[in-house]
């Protein structure tokens, strides 16, 4: 485990308190900066890689029911210089230093240049005209505490971009997370029972959460080293899921969902369905209740339900989900 990380049992264990923390305190800071007319005008373009780039899917989806245009780029996938535009980009990495989104937001005017970083004095962080920190929160390496709380930021972000309101329910989120951590618990061995043998898992979510099923995928690859891909419900009915068999399918959603996940379960695949929906359970269709929260919240509890998922697969599976198979020299900034 790098320097500078705590293992993912210790972030795991502390991570409802840290996030209700987390929220009261970011609230303030984007209010603040609210009344400085400072989250005002063309709506935000978030850069990302990794997992902070699926932590801005639920945002954007936000600014759009808004009616607010916004987007979410790959930094590593962005020629530079970014061309000319209005709109603020937000960079988003909790080290502050994912190299791809620095460069990015270095060619642009500073007073476009925003971010939401976790790690404080940051280079990412000190090139930002406007930086929302996360509150320097103690994180594992394969990020648990500190990916939440991304959400919790951009989400409220979005809630509050010109001239709208942060969601009164966010205190409650952190509640939410707690009872979702004991429904999880009590029933974990059932669920990644067939994930033992599995040969690859598909995570598919759909479009408010389609960041947790590119999270989801991303944790079994660091964790439990399941070849795994995510995306969104629409991707995967457009050809993707024609190739299920040997499998495990990791399902984020409510209605349409619903039917994917029957219709793969009656023709023999595992499927792991979460919703708020009341669903009874079938052959090789499992379950798992989750609150009925808003767009910018319910990724929260998903992103709980794949770390649970991800961590007790590799320890049923002989590995260390605090291990790392390699190291790149590339991809952080000094």
């Amino acid at each position: 485990m790098p320097k500078g990380y705590i293992p993912l049992a210790e972030a795991r264990a502390a991570q409802a308190d840290a996030l209700a923390k987390a929220i009261a305190a970011i609230s303030a800071d984007i209010e603040l900066l609210q009344g400085r007319g400072v989250l005002e005008g063309a709506g935000p373009i978030f850069l990302g890689i990794g997992a902070s780039f699926a932590a801005s899917a639920a945002a954007v989806w936000t600014l759009r029911s808004r009616g607010i245009h916004s987007w979410r780029l790959n930094a590593g996938e962005h020629p530079l210089p970014f061309p000319a535009t209005s709109h603020p980009l937000i960079g988003v990495s909790q080290s502050g230093k994912s190299s791809e989104t620095l460069a990015t937001l270095n060619t642009v005017e500073q007073r476009l240049r925003f971010s939401v970083v976790n790690a404080k004095n940051s280079p990412i962080e000190e090139t930002s005209a406007v930086s929302i920190s996360l509150g320097n929160i103690p994180d594992s390496y394969a990020s648990t505490i500190g990916y939440t709380a991304t959400i919790a930021a951009l989400g409220m972000i979005a809630e509050a971009w010109d001239g709208g309101s942060i969601d009164a329910s966010w205190p409650a989120v952190s509640d939410a997370l707690r009872a979702a951590e004991k429904n999880l618990a009590s029933r974990v061995a059932s669920l990644i029972a067939p994930l033992q043998t599995a040969q690859y898992v598909d995570c598919v979510g759909a479009a408010p959460s389609v960041g947790s099923a590119e999270v989801g995928s991303l944790l079994l690859r660091e964790i439990a080293r399941i070849p795994s891909t995510g995306m969104s419900t629409r991707q995967y009915l457009h050809g993707a899921m024609e190739s299920a068999g040997q499998g495990v399918h990791i399902i984020f959603g409510e209605e349409r969902e619903l039917q994917l996940a029957q219709k793969l379960a009656r023709a023999g695949h595992d499927v792991i369905l979460v919703s708020p929906l009341d669903i009874d359970e079938e052959n090789h269709l499992a379950h798992i209740a989750i609150p009925s929260l808003t767009p910018a919240q319910r990724p929260i509890i998903e992103a709980l339900v794949m770390q649970t998922i991800a961590v007790e697969t590799a320890i049923a599976r002989g590995l260390d989900p605090d291990a790392f198979v390699f190291e790149n020299n590339d991809t952080k900034v000094a």
